[in-house]
């Protein structure tokens, strides 16, 4: 708690105690505030709220610190409102606020919600007046990240101060508590030896070349529902394999926050009632091991999901009791999966010891050939596998196009050669392969040169988890292969949905609306990259204001936003850096990676390290 101000030194002794008191703040303030930690300022903020984010704590309506105007829609070079010299800091309970999975809101709007259903665990977003408009602190103690890749085996534990994981599952292997860090072994609680070890034996399964899942580069993307702390994905990552890891915010709490603090590709979702953010045939391999999900609810809605995301020819590996055990319960279990995946068209690939794996089949062949009523039926001809952000997931099977039909399977190259070969889904666009290429060396030389911004800043491990926030064919993320990160590649809701050409060239993303909070935790990204975002904001009378929040809930301290925009843009967040704790870094126009006929404004920021008063005090 903060103390009140004297009552204006009736007694001379208080009068002296709070003089020392002040007296020792201002040295502390002069003398960390003249550090550096190496790469960026400490800074402390205010402890306080602001209207709306104190309205939405049930706090004081009448905070003095000034709440937005009705309207929260930006004009770029039209504000006629205050700029705020600085944001109020959320109190330290809210350091990992996610605002559109956040329990306390759902329990406040008094939201009827269906358990069973996981509906609780899905996005539910607080209305523009009753979101928080404050900065989240830290935890108190807060250390830069580790760098890849050493991060993936072990994280500072004061960054994620949650240890009840690390006793939980002590006996799988999946992490444990060491002095000051936590460290992952790399167990799981099908694997406990190892995911390195499972990961082999799967390839094994297949008679893939050499053990290798990746099977010659023809399996690039997997999809792991209720991924734990993501070691299966983590381990993967050796084979050129790249995984979307997926748990929700539920009893095993944090665990995509350590995910992600591992450097881990992971995104917080769950298997409810609406469609996951990605297109359909994205993913060549889906995993579940021991994930608990119960696969036979609602005519097999769930495991349907997870067949409109398989390509054609993709496996679902399955390693739970279910698929071994011989209790009465399991084997009734097994005969009823086996038979819905059997209407699915799904056939068993392999079957060894505790683990299943089917295989989804090429063509449209066995869909045609089943008796008339089957169950699941297959979906309706008017329905959009790819239509996805909002949309309630169904209990059919989706057929492929008649294309897909003929050429019996994706067509896809293999990786690495999928990167830039054009995707076969280019012709649903109507872009052409001089397009699509052309694209691909724009955004290499774009690159380039943001990395000659960046180098006095950086180094070659500075980076590893990146945002790009509008990746409209994921040329950017592309060219960033050589380099040591991984790219979350987000497609607006209400554009044209290229994500799945992103998922074609062997990359991964989600589909995101921008006026709301991303679907993660604080301190995720070390770099955001923004091309035309903030536009696309005041295009749909969204607040930039809450954007710019967002964006520095999401980055790392010490992390960087890259923000390609017109200068009205830029000239509106630079209003804000003071406000932020961002500085500065660089600004260049267009023509400085040879674009001749752009009108846009490469602007990089850092995000400064900042504690509040008492994070700093419960820290020492």
């Amino acid at each position: 708690m903060m103390r009140g101000r004297s009552d204006g030194g009736k007694k001379k002794r208080l009068l002296t105690f709070v003089c020392v008191v002040a007296i020792f703040l201002v040295f502390l303030y002069l003398y960390f505030g003249s550090k550096s930690n190496g790469e960026s300022a400490l800074e402390y903020g205010s402890r306080s709220l602001r209207k709306l984010g104190s309205s939405y704590l049930g706090g004081d309506e009448d905070s003095d610190l000034g709440s937005k105007q009705d309207d929260s829609s930006t004009k770029f070079g039209q504000e006629d409102g205050i700029i705020p010299k600085s944001f109020p800091v959320c109190d330290d309970q809210h350091s990992e606020l996610i605002p559109c999975l956040d329990r306390h809101l759902i329990y406040q709007m008094r939201l009827k919600l269906d358990l069973s259903l996981m509906e609780h665990y899905e996005r539910h977003c607080p209305l523009p007046e009753r979101r928080f408009n404050c900065l989240i602190p830290p935890p108190p103690g807060y250390k830069i990240p580790i760098k890849w890749p050493r991060s993936r085996d072990e994280v500072w534990k004061a960054n994620i101060p949650h240890t009840h994981l690390a006793h939980e599952k002590s006996d799988q292997n999946w992490m444990v508590e060491k002095g000051e860090k936590i460290v992952f072994p790399g167990g799981g609680t099908h694997f406990h030896y190892g995911a390195d070890k499972y990961i082999a034996s799967l390839a094994n399964m297949l008679n893939f070349s050499n053990n290798n899942l990746n099977n010659e580069g023809r399996l690039r993307t997997v999809f792991d529902v209720g991924c734990g702390v993501a070691s299966f994905g983590a381990y993967l990552l050796s084979s050129d394999i790249i995984t979307m890891s997926l748990a929700p915010n539920d009893v095993h709490q944090n665990q995509i926050q350590f995910a992600l603090e591992r450097g881990i590709p992971a995104y917080l979702g769950v298997l409810g009632t609406k469609r996951l953010p990605y297109p359909s045939r994205s993913f060549e391999l889906a995993h579940c091991s021991r994930c608990r999900i119960d696969w036979l609810q609602r005519d097999g809605i769930l495991l349907l999901e997870l067949d409109r995301l398989l390509r054609p020819g993709g496996y679902f590996a399955y390693s739970s009791p279910e698929a071994y055990a011989q209790d009465e319960e399991d084997l009734r279990i097994w005969r009823e999966m086996s038979a819905l995946v059997e209407r699915m068209c799904w056939k068993i690939a392999v079957k060894r010891n505790q683990t299943v794996i089917w295989v989804k089949p090429l063509t449209n062949d066995c869909y045609m050939e089943r008796e008339p009523g089957t169950q699941p039926p297959l979906c309706r001809s008017d329905d959009d596998p790819d239509a996805v952000w909002g949309v309630p997931m169904e209990a059919c099977i989706t057929p492929y196009s008649d294309h897909d039909h003929r050429t019996r399977g994706s067509g896809l190259a293999p990786w690495p050669a999928r990167l830039t070969a054009p995707p076969p889904r280019l012709a649903d666009f109507g872009y052409s392969t001089e397009m699509f290429e052309k694209d691909t060396e724009l955004w290499r030389r774009r690159v380039e040169n943001y990395w000659n911004l960046l180098s006095p800043k950086i180094t070659s491990d500075t980076l590893r988890n990146v945002m790009d926030m509008k990746a409209n064919l994921g040329s950017f993320g592309a060219a960033l292969k050589e380099k040591d990160v991984w790219v979350m590649n987000v497609v607006p809701e209400d554009g044209p949905n290229t994500l799945k050409l992103i998922y074609d060239r062997g990359l991964i993303g989600s589909i995101h609306n921008w006026c709301e909070a991303f679907s993660i935790y604080p301190r995720t990204y070390d770099l955001l990259h923004a091309w035309t975002v903030f536009s696309d904001i005041e295009r749909k009378g969204c607040s930039a204001e809450d954007l710019l929040i967002e964006m520095d809930r999401m980055l790392r301290p010490t992390g960087f936003i890259i923000i390609r925009d017109k200068q009205p843009v830029i000239e509106f967040v630079k209003k804000y850096l003071h406000a932020l704790h961002w500085e500065a870094v660089a600004t260049a126009d267009s023509t400085s990676d040879l674009e001749q006929d752009g009108d846009d404004v490469v602007f990089i920021v850092q995000k400064k390290v900042w504690l509040t008063s008492e994070s700093f005090r419960d820290s020492e």
